[in-house]
């Protein structure tokens, strides 16, 4: 078992658990210098990341505002900037949670894109559905909205000549739990790597509000059930999946489904298939 963990955390590159709190501001520091890098190596000025309301947009907005911060106070260039993005689909059921995650990171600007629109005309348009039981409808549309959302994300990023951030890290990627081309696609992942209590450790040392960085993970794609945790779409728990990629002891059930997972959603940690 443990040896499977081991290989599994190594291809997803798992940092180690913070010793301390010197680790933890020395990681910080690494991934904002990587954010930095990436701006200086592509020779752009800006960084767009969408800000759902959880802990992990949240934790990505606020080292990227740090990174454009001192890339602006380094140079003295005040084109630097970040754009947080709101990407409603109509109303959404936690927008008090995202405004205040956007409120909380105080980025460069403020956008807002309502996908309801775009998702219901493109939706109308599928005859495939047509045929579809409700429930299948539904789990596909769900990751037609992740795929609008980065659409309207590298529109604003070419709109302003700028970089797209992501927000996977490892125990989302050890689960394949992102939509393959929508939250799986952008130009840079600064949380890779981590698991998810070190992305709540991270946001916890930004001072975070404690109901932001201990919000329920959601995807929250479905019509058919809104908000649904994602814990409950794994079958087991993020403290699971962390000690597991952390090369701890775990129930027998959780290693099950994890390792299988892990194997089933290769295809969506690869590029494209080609001969």
């Amino acid at each position: 078992m443990q040896a499977l963990q081991r290989q599994i955390a190594e291809a997803l590159k798992v940092q180690p658990p913070f010793a301390d709190e010197a680790a933890l501001q020395a990681e910080v520091t690494r991934r904002v210098e990587f954010i930095k890098q990436c701006l200086r190596n592509a020779g752009l000025k800006s960084l767009v990341l969408g800000i759902s309301g959880g802990v992990d947009s949240l934790t990505a907005g606020l080292l990227a505002q740090r990174a454009v911060r001192e890339l602006r106070d380094s140079t003295g260039d005040q084109a630097y900037r970040f754009i947080a993005v709101r990407l409603p689909y109509q109303v959404q059921h936690d927008e008090h949670e995202a405004t205040a995650a956007v409120d909380f990171i105080n980025p460069d600007e403020r956008h807002t894109v309502n996908i309801g629109p775009s998702v219901k005309a493109l939706v109308a348009e599928v005859r495939a559905f047509d045929e579809q039981h409700a429930s299948a409808v539904d789990f596909v549309v769900g990751n037609t909205k992740a795929r609008t959302r980065m659409v309207a994300q590298y529109s604003i990023a070419g709109a302003y000549q700028g970089l797209v951030i992501g927000t996977d890290h490892a125990a989302e990627a050890v689960m394949g739990f992102f939509t393959k081309f929508g939250d799986g696609a952008c130009d840079l992942a600064p949380l890779s790597g981590l698991v998810k209590n070190q992305v709540r450790a991270i946001a916890r040392s930004f001072g975070a509000p404690e109901f932001l960085v201990e919000k329920v993970p959601t995807a929250d794609l479905e019509d058919l059930a809104p908000g649904k945790p994602d814990e409950a779409a794994h079958g087991v728990t993020y403290a699971e999946i962390d000690a597991f990629l952390h090369g701890q002891a775990v129930r027998e059930e959780a290693f099950r489904i994890i390792s299988q997972t892990y194997a089933k959603t290769q295809h969506k940690r690869e590029l494209p298939y080609a001969p």
